[in-house]
């Protein structure tokens, strides 16, 4: 197959200036939050080895980019950043220091199979606290990610929480083994209800749990899950009153009625074991991030202790967070061979004083007009030289 000269790989895209000044932007505003919450920023390498993140990331096989080092190791583009940074954690210099609050604005990669508008590069911005296991740590990171969608300007900003360990249990009263609760969670995560109804149907579930069961999609406060909490099991008893704290917690915190509670909810991302949660806005038909504790994941570098974070996805973000309106002042000097110093000299008098300004030597521009339409005001040679 040909390739033109202008076509991309699938999935990758070019950031016009609008778009890319937009995500400076946000990036800066974002970190700025995140850093003040005593987060420290990192960045991890670009390539990982396929041995290690590749096979630990929750990313499915298929969607990684492979590729071979000159000593013939198979290396991965980081599919995410939460498996790195647990890599980077894991490291004597750090483990030491335990809790660890880390934060990243990255990108990240995931190879499509064929064209559907969705991205293979993007960025995420998001913080890991490791080395807390404690409801505070979920609390702390859920809200901090609220700060940022809140100072972005995202609008009808919403958290949907679930908790992947006690959906579990659940499941498990209902008479179902791994593999079928594994089909029943994989519906949930594509939020098919007349596929759950389908499989429920073959299931083998008491018929009279099966309009309990059929409800689990139904509940979107924590007093709502009470009904699926068998209280003879003391796991599922202190699960339950860990997310009622949360909604304390979260409730102090100013998240109030933007929560919801789905004991349905669950994350493809695998190494989540515990809580999960997403994030949604207006303007964005997909959640603009994600996160929970993923203390099994630490497990495999060599770490017991608790480790809970999120990541928003910046090209989603972008979809929710509202255009500034008012247009940025630009100014444009034209200038030519008998008036260069004049145009210098005030070009850099306008940016000394704060203004943004472009310097054009003007026999250069094939067509003046169109080029000048871009900008809030022009100043050509003849009145420098007037001025």
């Amino acid at each position: 197959m040909t390739i033109e000269m202008f076509e991309k790989p699938l999935g990758m895209r070019d950031d016009f200036p609008l778009i890319a000044k937009q995500k400076a932007d946000l990036r800066k505003q974002g970190t700025q939050l995140i850093e003040r919450a005593g987060y420290e920023l990192l960045q991890t390498p670009t390539l990982e080895y396929y041995e290690t993140i590749g096979k630990i990331s929750a990313i499915s096989d298929d969607a990684l980019f492979k590729l071979l080092d000159s000593q013939g190791k198979t290396l991965v583009l980081r599919p995410d950043m939460t498996s790195p940074i647990a890599r980077v954690a894991a490291s004597k210099l750090l483990r030491e220091k335990m809790p660890i609050r880390l934060g990243y604005y990255s990108n990240v990669f995931r190879a499509q199979k064929r064209e559907g508008g969705r991205p293979a590069e993007f960025e995420q911005m998001g913080v890991e606290l490791i080395g807390d296991d404690s409801l505070y740590a979920d609390a702390e990171v859920i809200s901090l990610a609220w700060d940022i969608l809140k100072e972005l300007g995202v609008g009808s900003a919403r958290t949907v929480i679930g908790h992947t360990r006690l959906l579990e249990l659940i499941l498990a009263d209902f008479g179902l083994d791994a593999e079928q609760s594994g089909k029943v969670r994989e519906l949930f995560v594509a939020k098919n209800g007349v596929g759950v109804e389908q499989l429920a149907k073959e299931l083998p579930i008491p018929e009279g749990k099966l309009a309990s069961f059929l409800k689990l999609m139904q509940a979107t406060t924590v007093a709502d899950w009470k009904q699926w909490i068998n209280e003879e099991n003391e796991e599922q008893r202190e699960l339950y009153r860990d997310m009622e704290r949360l909604e304390q917690l979260l409730g102090r915190n100013g998240l109030g009625d933007a929560v919801t509670f789905d004991i349905s909810f669950s994350s493809h991302m695998t190494y989540y074991t515990g809580l999960v949660f997403e994030f949604y806005g207006a303007g964005s038909g997909f959640p603009l991030g994600s996160g929970g504790r993923y203390d099994g994941l630490m497990e495999q570098f060599g770490l017991q202790v608790g480790a809970t974070g999120f990541g928003l996805r910046v090209d989603r973000l972008l979809e929710s967070v509202a255009p500034e309106k008012a247009e940025q002042p630009h100014t444009l000097i034209l200038f030519d061979e008998q008036n260069e110093q004049y145009a210098f000299d005030k070009a850099q008098q306008l940016r000394n004083s704060g203004k943004r300004v472009t310097l054009q030597y003007a026999p250069a521009v094939k067509a003046l007009e169109p080029f000048t339409a871009l900008f809030t005001e022009v100043i050509r040679g003849e009145e420098l030289h007037n001025g």
